[in-house]
């Protein structure tokens, strides 16, 4: 991989308390902080619309990304597919996410209550009261957004394509 691709990634892939000192200074910028989270185990044209459309609505797009221990909690123990290293370098590697940043909570809570995002993205199987983060991010005054999917993808679906094929 060329050196400066590289070093590029690097830099968008946070600790919570770099991630944490960063957003303090996007923030002091002038910066609209968007954050979203999830496992993002097999990307496809979903996601990427769906990390497209956040992006939109800020200046900096954070994404916490679940750890492998985490995904296997949460979608069983075939799962994840792909690694946190491999899921963390590709979700790096779009140009309009400006932050990764690993959790192995079963929630994103404390990533949401350190950064203090202005605008808190869920996906459109979601709604406001089961969104975790969002009476915390609407108390310090941001905004809770929940976009539509991009219909006929699911990393399930193509998973379940692979087993039978």
């Amino acid at each position: 991989m060329n050196r400066n691709i590289k070093q590029a990634l690097t830099q968008k892939i946070f600790t919570i308390d770099d991630l944490t000192a960063q957003t303090k200074i996007w923030k002091a910028e002038g910066k609209k902080i968007v954050f979203t989270n999830g496992c993002f185990d097999i990307v496809h044209p979903g996601h990427i619309a769906y990390l497209g459309d956040a992006a939109d609505l800020g200046d900096i797009l954070i994404i916490g990304l679940n750890t492998d221990q985490s995904v296997c909690k949460l979608k069983g123990e075939n799962r994840p597919i792909n690694n946190e290293f491999s899921r963390t370098q590709l979700i790096a590697s779009m140009f309009f996410v400006d932050a990764v940043v690993l959790f192995s909570e079963d929630t994103p809570l404390n990533l949401i209550t350190a950064i203090e995002p202005d605008v808190l993205v869920k996906g459109g199987d979601y709604n406001l009261d089961n969104i975790v983060g969002a009476k915390e991010t609407l108390a310090k005054g941001g905004e809770v957004k929940v976009l539509t999917f991009l219909p006929g993808y699911s990393s399930t679906s193509i998973i379940d394509k692979i087993k039978n094929s």
